[in-house]
């Protein structure tokens, strides 16, 4: 029956004692028919309120619908459906992504009892949602009163944990949402007992303990409902009260986690069972309204509207990362902001150190050229030569991290957020000027850390060629290699893209980086190198408290040196293997191969165009290197830290207005002036 019908054909068609997989390809085609074209909610409502005319004028299509009805209830269990759907049933987000995956991958068949799997072949566009949402009360109690039966009537399984002499005021929905709220109960309940959490609850939420008597309260409340199940009584709104009071008890010992978490570090699997616990919550107020309001055929639609986003959102991979990454992105950012602070200089003294610490990057670096050169000339595959070749960016690059030395293009990635952080502030007086400020802070910053690698890489890979020639009779590469240098540096050739991409693997570094520092801390490493005795035998007490706090001071350098070290090296080997001929270009890397080339072309090359094109590209790649970087760090800080609404003109206006005023600014920092005392102040 896949072929499109109109509502004649359809009612036409319905037999209550086809076999499961028809009955339920009915339902199917029955709902595409009232979606429609998916295009006019108030189209899908008409047709929903032609299908109850017709059903009204039709007493044998009524009929026929009604014992289909009775049958589906009797066949397809819904507790699952109303207490389950859009939940995941592991408890990690590794499983659940995979689960994601089959979901989407996979198709499913209508020939199931699983109220869920029919569910979402059923009601499995956005679109029923709106229209759905969109039914009277007039339409819905129609809808009610159609569908109405008593456990009695339905003879269905999940009416058979009813009393007998209640079977007859109860229906079968009520049924089962009482059951669907005891299996939401229990969810709850065993979320608040696994080991994880409880380690990381508040002292006062352990204390009250509300988990533990989560169990005897929803069985007074179906108590209290079974008592009377069509009169409001004193004694069902006080079991409801305790109910709600001890579920609220539950979030708010659940939700003391995240205090835990922002201090100790962020675990993905323990934020994805505080969303899950969370969802259950507001799942079983979604319940009580249903059972329990003044109008439960509202508060139902509400239910089923929600239920198809939440099927809809149960396919979307982009949605599980992004909702339980997002502690974990914004306590990367924050760690990022507390580096980049070191990284802004807002004084004359502080930026003659940033010109000291990145020379001395520069002249480490120059060293790093030349084992570059060195593993080329060994003509190894492309693995093992990417391999080696990153393997030595890694070492420079840790080595200048321990000689508390700079490289330029490693600062955008980590002063991004800092800068995010400062726009939380725009909206008090003056604050506009102060974030300026920050901008030309950070971009003389930049500008010197650049300069200081550029001065010292250049002069010294030239002065190691020297030595090379002076000593083994030839410079650090040959002239045909130089030549292939001005080649693949030039400006008019990939240099552009080639220097983007850098900038990408810059900002992936720093988020390497946050991830490994927050895991770190999770953990507690610092704490078991510190105080594991098998650590401290080997060690000694002094020496494993030292190994530990250098550790805990250098973890985030450490992994973001190694990670950029090896993917300068490895990412150009992987794009070789499919065909892509990617390479990467780092401002401080280009500057030393370029020098190396001078040096074995002579003074003549200062004659060639290609040489200064070189140069022009150089200039690019630093842009590049520093802007892309800086865009998607900046960009990862708004979203982690919740920033909307920016009035981006005004910042504009802002800094185009101190270029235009005080342009070195943006390169030189001002002047100190000592305050002058007082005339008649005196001065010891």
């Amino acid at each position: 029956m896949t072929q499109k019908l109109d509502l004649a054909e359809l009612l036409d068609a319905l037999d209550p004692q086809a076999h499961l997989a028809h009955r339920h390809l009915w339902l199917i085609d029955l709902l595409r028919w009232v979606r429609g074209g998916r295009d006019s909610v108030p189209h899908a409502v008409a047709r929903m309120t032609l299908l109850l005319d017709t059903l009204q004028q039709r007493p044998d299509a009524r009929a026929k619908l009604q014992a289909w009805w009775r049958v589906l209830l009797s066949t397809v269990d819904a507790t699952a459906l109303l207490a389950d759907y859009g939940f995941s049933s592991r408890s990690a987000f590794a499983s659940e992504l995979a689960e994601r995956l089959r979901l989407k991958w996979l198709p499913g068949t209508p020939e199931t009892v699983d109220a869920s799997a029919l569910f979402s072949l059923v009601l499995c566009d956005a679109f029923d949602a709106q229209w759905i949402s969109a039914l009277d009360d007039a339409t819905l109690m129609r809808l009610s009163e159609l569908l109405q039966l008593s456990c009695l009537d339905a003879g269905n399984d999940n009416c058979a944990w009813v009393p007998q002499v209640k079977q007859g005021s109860v229906s079968p929905w009520q049924a089962t949402l009482l059951e669907a709220l005891t299996f939401c109960t229990s969810q709850i309940r065993a979320t608040g007992f696994s080991p994880e959490l409880r380690l990381r609850m508040s002292a006062p939420a352990l204390e009250t303990a509300p988990f533990h008597a989560l169990d005897g309260d929803i069985m007074a409340l179906q108590v209290a409902f079974l008592a009377s199940p069509h009169v409001n009584s004193a004694e069902r709104q006080d079991a409801l009260q305790r109910y709600l009071s001890r579920l609220e008890a539950c979030r708010q010992a659940a939700a003391s986690v995240y205090t835990h978490l922002d201090a100790n570090g962020i675990s993905v699997n323990l934020v994805f069972q505080l969303r899950q616990l969370r969802e259950r919550v507001l799942r079983v107020r979604a319940l009580l309204d249903c059972l329990l309001a003044a109008n439960p055929q509202a508060s139902t639609a509400r239910l089923l509207a929600h239920l198809v986003l939440v099927g809809q959102a149960r396919r979307s991979l982009r949605a599980l990362i992004a909702s339980n990454s997002s502690m974990l992105a914004a306590k990367v950012a924050e760690r990022s902001s507390e580096t980049g602070e070191h990284y802004i200089t807002r004084t004359r003294a502080e930026y003659g150190a940033m010109l000291r610490d990145a020379a001395g990057g520069g002249a480490v670096m120059s060293l790093t050229t030349l084992f570059k050169f060195m593993v080329l000339s060994l003509g190894l595959s492309a693995f093992w030569s990417g391999f080696y070749a990153g393997l030595n960016y890694a070492l420079s690059f840790v080595l200048i991290q321990l000689l508390h030395w700079t490289v330029a293009t490693k600062q955008p990635a980590m002063t991004a957020p800092a800068m995010a952080a400062k726009l939380k502030d725009l909206d008090e007086p003056g604050a506009i000027d102060l974030f300026v400020d920050e901008v030309t802070h950070l971009v003389r910053s930049q500008v010197a850390a650049v300069v200081g690698n550029l001065a010292l890489v250049a002069p010294c890979v030239v002065l190691i060629s020297a030595a090379l020639w002076f000593t083994l009779g030839k410079p650090m590469i040959d002239v045909k290699e130089a030549e292939h240098v001005l080649h693949t540096l030039h400006v008019f050739g990939p240099t552009a893209l080639f220097a983007a991409l850098t900038g990408v693997l810059l900002f992936a570094s720093s988020i390497i980086a946050g991830w490994v520092e927050n895991w770190f801390v999770l953990h507690r490493l610092d704490s078991a190198l510190r105080y594991n005795p098998k650590i401290t035998a080997a060690l000694g007490i002094a020496r494993a408290g030292r190994w530990a706090q250098f550790m805990r001071d250098n973890i985030s350098g450490l992994a973001a040196n190694v990670s950029l070290g090896l993917m300068l090296g490895l990412v150009p080997a992987f794009a070789a293997f499919f065909g892509l001929g990617l390479e990467v270009r780092h401002v401080t890397l280009s500057t030393g191969q370029l020098a190396a080339a001078a040096a074995s072309l002579g003074l003549a090359v200062l004659q060639q165009s290609a040489f200064w094109w070189c140069v022009v590209g150089i200039v690019v790649t630093a842009v590049l290197n520093v802007g892309v970087s800086f865009y998607f760090a900046f960009r990862l800080a708004l979203r982690a830290h919740n920033i909307g609404g920016i009035d981006r003109s005004r910042i504009r206006t802002a800094i185009r207005a101190r270029w235009r005023h005080a342009p070195l600014s943006f390169f030189l920092p001002a002047k100190e002036t000592i305050p002058t005392p007082p005339a008649n102040d005196k001065v010891d």
